[in-house]
């Protein structure tokens, strides 16, 4: 019984979408879509170098507000990730 309900109600679904879809002046209807290229900005280039500079950032910070030295080696792991950063800059500079 349940089955031949939701079958009607669905085929009656359809049956009114489908009577009263042309009869919906062009006023009432939905707006074109605009291209998405011309709304959008284009991305800024080397989203991996961007991301790379982000997370080398995250990472410092946590070396820098950690709680141990990590064997001695907190402060080399800083001066490394600040030697990187500064390449990934000097690479996003040179990029023409």
């Amino acid at each position: 019984m349940k089955k031949w309900i939701l079958t009607g109600s669905v085929l009656a679904a359809m049956v009114l979408t489908l009577t009263f879809s042309k009869a919906v002046p062009a006023s009432f209807a939905a707006p074109a879509p605009q291209p998405a290229a011309a709304a959008a900005a284009p991305a800024p280039p080397h989203p991996e170098i961007r991301a790379a500079l982000n997370s080398l950032e995250r990472a410092k910070t946590h070396l820098q507000e950690a709680n141990h030295d990590f064997g001695g080696h907190r402060v080399d792991a800083i001066k490394a990730i600040d030697a990187a950063m500064n390449q990934l800059q000097i690479c996003m500079r040179y990029d023409n």
